[in-house]
């Protein structure tokens, strides 16, 4: 019988804990849909010694909330994974690149489109205030590179005071009106193909599109441009991807920017799939060799 891992979020951070379970069972009824067993185990429980995922057939990481705000072990993990040869999917060195968005900067030197970014190593009020000035943009974003879920993200005005301002790296970027007047596209891709595509958006007043905050999320049809897009990035990273959400968003232009690629515990939005997950399934199948 085949034996998958779903990593989950460290016991000890109660943030997560009304959340991960019900993304867990559709994962599960999906996985168990392949013939495999499933079986949660917290990332946390396996950063210095991998043994305990040796047994497994593969490794997904798909509910590894958290790893944000512990993310020198989870960089150590991905290490410990990587040496250890672990079937982990996407790949442990994909999980330890992707978790610092730094790396849109390199997606954007191989003719990525992405908003426009300044990155610091500490974000200071000059700085916010230099961006103003040498922009001209009415509004701002300033965020951890290393974040998820909106975590210590601030819209700011001109004149207003950063606050909480992020500890470490972090970037700044010119807010996107159409992120409250079209929201968000994540395009989901299992084994390469397309699958699915989800519309967020943010309640009215908001910019924050994560359902803890309210926001509204649709099954939509992606337009051509946008399906271009979400390929020409997946071209761009090359590596062997079991699974990725391409999230996009329209700048002030119209045109399609790239605004995350999330290749490590991505929802998959299998509520909004047609096919329920079938395209997952088929993937990890094809991983496996069935």
């Amino acid at each position: 019988m085949t034996q998958i891992a779903v990593l989950t979020p460290d016991p000890a951070d109660k943030s997560y804990i009304g959340r991960w379970p019900e993304v867990l069972a559709r994962l599960t009824a999906t996985l168990e849909g392949t013939g495999a067993t499933v079986t949660a185990t917290p990332w946390t429980d396996h950063i210095e010694d991998a043994s305990g995922l040796a047994a497994y057939d593969l490794i997904l990481p798909v509910i590894a909330w958290g790893y944000h705000r512990d993310h020198a072990r989870w960089l150590k993990a991905c290490a410990t994974w990587t040496e250890a040869g672990l079937p982990v999917a996407n790949p442990a060195a994909v999980l330890g690149w992707n978790s610092d968005k730094t790396y849109l900067s390199r997606l954007a030197d191989k003719g990525v489109p992405i908003p426009p970014t300044r990155w610091s190593e500490a974000i200071t009020q000059d700085q916010v205030d230099a961006a103003f000035a040498e922009t001209g943009a009415p509004v701002l974003i300033v965020k951890p590179t290393v974040s998820a879920g909106a975590f210590r993200t601030q819209r700011l005005t001109p004149g207003q005071t950063l606050t909480e301002a992020p500890e470490g790296p972090a970037m700044i970027q010119p807010y996107l009106k159409s992120i409250e007047t079209e929201g968000e596209t994540s395009l989901l891709f299992f084994g390469d193909r397309f699958s699915h595509a989800v519309n967020k958006r943010p309640v009215p007043g908001d910019f924050r599109i994560q359902i803890q905050f309210g926001g509204l999320y649709t099954a939509v049809t992606p337009d051509a441009e946008a399906l271009a897009l979400a390929e020409q990035v997946l071209t761009a990273i090359d590596e062997p991807l079991l699974y990725a959400r391409i999230d996009l968003a329209r700048d002030d232009a119209g045109a399609w920017v790239l605004m995350e690629a999330e290749l490590i515990e991505p929802d998959f939005y299998l509520d909004h799939d047609p096919a329920a997950g079938a395209g997952f399934a088929r993937a990890v199948s094809e991983r496996l060799g069935g």
